[in-house]
């Protein structure tokens, strides 16, 4: 039963999605959501001195003042602003009932080999790999901390290809914008912010499940790497962090915009 409620669905938005309004606020960057990934109850990944939860906050809250300094006009909206819970699709609700014109999504890694490190940026999509596969795995993880989960989440099964397939058709029409943001974002990592790029990749993120935008997730390191724990735990290295977003999303905006 519940695999023929998510073939309909598919079949639902191949049918429908070409509906989808492409054009938001007149190729406008008004309003961007910020969310800092897990919190509260849910602590996300750790390593041996940190968890994902306070890193995420401390890197979104950087970015979102940084934003807010130097791109006049832009509203800026945190998911979560302390150490609370939210849960997943909610965070998708906050930014579709703000019109948001962007979604950036910021994580921490692991992985059991401790010397993989480096950033990557997510957008929904397909398992490309069983590497993308685990870390959408893991991340996805948090809706267990929710009440409820399996109506808020329609069936969704992190294991089942119906569930990924399903998940990736709900960001398709906004595919292209996403990619073209999480490109400058790996870009600005490598050549400004002195950050290992393991590049732009492709996975099926419960955070990013209908939001009716451009949406990224960004794993801005590995905790499970002893050096750049530490790293990601110094104040200076979070600033280069999330100015190399920052200059992602303005230089994004202004192509965004420069089509009027």
């Amino acid at each position: 039963m519940k695999n023929n409620i998510l073939l309909f669905s598919i079949c639902f938005i191949l049918f429908f999605g070409s509906f989808i309004p492409l054009d938001r606020a007149e190729n406008k960057i008004d309003v961007i959501v910020i969310d800092a990934g897990h919190g509260g109850k849910d602590p996300g990944t750790h390593g041996e001195i940190s968890k994902e939860k306070k890193v995420a906050l401390e890197i979104a809250l950087k970015l979102g003042a940084t934003i807010e300094e130097y791109l006049d006009g832009v509203r800026v909206i945190y998911t979560r602003d302390n150490d609370s819970f939210l849960e997943l699709y909610q965070r998708a609700e906050l930014a579709n009932r703000n019109n948001a014109d962007l979604f950036v999504s910021i994580h921490c890694n692991w992985v059991g080999n401790p010397r993989v490190h480096g950033t990557e940026t997510y957008v929904m999509g397909l398992h490309k790999s069983e590497s993308n596969m685990q870390v959408a795995k893991r991340e996805n993880e948090a809706i267990l901390f929710e009440d409820n989960y399996q109506e808020n989440y329609e069936g969704f099964d992190p294991n089942s290809p119906e569930s990924a397939i399903l998940f990736s058709l709900y960001q398709d029409a906004y595919l292209e914008n996403s990619l073209k943001l999480a490109e400058r974002i790996e870009t600005q990592f490598s050549k400004r912010a002195g950050r290992r790029s393991r590049g732009v990749k492709q996975a099926g993120f419960a955070v990013l499940w209908r939001t009716s935008m451009p949406s990224v997730l960004v794993e801005t390191g590995y905790l499970s790497n002893q050096k750049e724990e530490k790293e990601l735990n110094k104040e200076l290295i979070q600033e280069y962090i999330a100015s190399g977003i920052f200059r992602a999303v303005r230089d994004y905006k202004e192509e965004i915009e420069s089509r009027n």
